[in-house]
């Protein structure tokens, strides 16, 4: 009786090779393109901070500015903790508003970056679907306000992130009647768009967004943000 094909000790070895190759390179692409953006990071921060360091410390030390990067935001955070501190910061940060150009990057900056937190007033609280870019295809964003065109249209403002970069993106400006709600909290949309889809719900559930809340809303003349 003939052996069965590919039962042959040469065929083992490949099969046992090819897997075990295969489950490495898995485990490896992961790690190195983490590895990459890390060390892109590392080093962009690092050439900001690393002169002044250098100069202020006679030395040459690798992460030296990465590491005043860190001390000087625990000292920030530390600071904001207290409140003299946060009087004193919120001063700073008005005064940066009122200064000419830099005011309209530092404002729309800060602006989003606090959002991202997801647990403030100015925060994405709202996760919503819209179609995009055609009719069938669902994109993910978040609900920032709600503004109106003329007398007639209730327009919803909608943030949409980028993968796998959601500090960049675009707003669009989308009648709330093609605007739908979801069953998905910040935190999960977040991990959504940060692995480029990999980190999804099982389900999400949609439902249209309530154009007569959203009519209420533009009558009582609202913040800036739907909570």
């Amino acid at each position: 009786m003939n052996p069965r094909r590919g039962s042959s000790p040469a065929a083992k070895l490949w099969g046992h090779l090819r897997t075990t190759l295969i489950e490495g390179i898995v485990i490896l692409i992961p790690l190195a393109i983490t590895y990459y953006i890390v060390a892109w990071m590392f080093n962009a921060i690092d050439g900001v901070l690393k002169p002044v360091f250098e100069q202020a410390a006679g030395l040459s030390i690798p992460g030296l500015g990465f590491i005043g990067l860190v001390v000087i935001a625990y000292l920030l955070g530390l600071a904001w903790r207290k409140r003299i501190g946060r009087r004193v910061i919120r001063a700073l940060g008005q005064s940066i508003l009122h200064i000419p150009v830099v005011g309209a990057i530092y404002g729309p900056a800060r602006q989003l970056i606090v959002s991202f937190r997801g647990d403030s007033a100015a925060g994405f609280k709202r996760v919503v679907l819209v179609e995009y870019p055609k009719q069938g295809t669902w994109m993910v964003g978040f609900l920032t306000g709600i503004t109106g065109i003329g007398t007639a249209h209730i327009m919803g403002v909608v943030y949409l992130p980028t993968a796998p970069t959601p500090n960049s993106g675009w707003v669009a400006v989308i009648p709330v009647r093609e605007i739908f709600d979801t069953t998905m909290t910040v935190q999960q949309a977040m991990q959504m768009v940060l692995s480029g889809g990999i980190s999804s719900p099982l389900q999400i559930d949609l439902k249209p967004m309530d154009p007569q809340e959203a009519a209420a809303y533009l009558e009582q003349g609202g913040a800036a943000t739907v909570s």
